[in-house]
């Protein structure tokens, strides 16, 4: 199919992201293979190709404005749903290692057909729930950065993402523009499972009045053996 590619290539051009013709071309068969199963499985309210260029491929990019992308560094996407941020990123930077974890199998099963019709390499999809692989010693503390987009209070957030990550790494949360109150009664929380807000970056995206904020926070010691507790508990009794 023949896509208007305009808005898409405006969008890196203002995130400073050169494309080869190779991912501009992974970009579209994952847009293609996106939109055919979720004919079948609800993987994405938005279908649109502009919007998911804008909602999906540049939302997960714009974390190039706060982090740097171009080393080897080994992440985590957990939650990530039909492959966002994680799939957009390791098309964009292909030195990253990435770890894609999801509680629904058959969202692992289509990211695995994802990786494998796109050749990606050093990039696993992981069926399993943050409660539980948190307290398996290959995925605890073993991430240099853990990314989500998923939508849940950051106190929450926190306790699922931060034991993933190792002590002097990062947890970076995608999340909308109003935050302050979230974080207020987050902070406590995330002191307690060992980590530090270290910056909020109010932002939009390009091109868009779509307003966003990425909330970065740094692991200062290691999360303590009670986190995360058993599942649902997170979300059910944020810490406070």
């Amino acid at each position: 199919m023949n896509y208007n590619l305009n808005r898409f290539y405006h969008g890196l051009q203002e995130l400073d992201i050169n494309l080869s013709e190779d991912q501009i071309k992974q970009f579209l068969i994952y847009y293609e293979m996106l939109i055919e199963k979720n004919k079948v499985m609800n993987l994405t309210a938005i279908t649109e190709f502009d919007e998911v260029v804008e909602k999906h491929f540049l939302d997960s990019l714009s974390l190039v404005e706060i982090t740097d992308l171009h080393k080897s560094q080994k992440v985590l996407d957990l939650g990530t749903g039909a492959g966002f941020p994680g799939i957009p990123l390791k098309i964009a930077f292909p030195e990253l290692e990435i770890t894609l974890m999801d509680s629904l199998n058959k969202r692992i099963l289509f990211l695995q057909d994802v990786i494998d019709e796109l050749s990606l390499e050093n990039v696993e999809a992981v069926h399993g729930r943050a409660e539980e692989a948190a307290r398996n010693k290959n995925y605890r503390e073993q991430f240099d950065l853990c990314l989500s987009r998923a939508v849940a209070n950051i106190s929450t957030l926190s306790e699922y993402c931060l034991p993933f990550v190792k002590v002097g790494g990062v947890f970076i949360s995608y999340k909308s523009s109003n935050i302050d109150k979230e974080l207020d009664q987050g902070k406590k929380g995330i002191y307690l499972l060992g980590g530090k807000v270290s910056d909020v970056h109010k932002f939009s995206l390009p091109d868009s009045d779509l307003q966003r904020s990425f909330v970065v926070i740094q692991k200062e010691k290691k999360t303590p053996k009670a986190y995360p507790r058993k599942a649902g508990m997170p979300s059910k009794d944020p810490l406070h």
